[in-house]
């Protein structure tokens, strides 16, 4: 069980890294740490639910479906990303951690 926000961040290989801080019936909080991912070409999320994220630690670039260019988000960047706002993962910094907080709400 993770204690700490930045405990567990390195050695995760390629895949990113998460956890559920918090489980409740309607939000769930998660720790997402990223090593250089992104999403797959073409592929959006379209998700059922709000989601709140903020950038701890690192950079990545967000991108929503409906706006011209990526947004960049470093540490204390946040974002709200309404239910079916169709959104990807653009670019997370390789070989540094991306430490994100997820908030997923109804």
């Amino acid at each position: 069980m993770i204690r700490n926000l930045f405990d567990e961040l390195g050695g995760i290989g390629d895949q990113e890294r998460l956890a559920d801080l918090l489980k409740r019936p309607a939000v769930r909080i998660e720790r997402i740490v990223s090593t250089g991912q992104s999403s797959p070409e073409g592929f959006w999320y379209d998700q059922a639910h709000g989601e709140w994220v903020a950038v701890l630690a690192g950079e990545a670039r967000l991108r929503f479906e409906d706006e011209r260019a990526a947004r960049t988000l470093r540490p204390g960047d946040f974002v709200d990303i309404a239910a079916h706002r169709r959104h990807r993962v653009e670019w997370t910094r390789p070989g540094e951690p991306t430490v994100w907080l997820a908030v997923h709400y109804d």
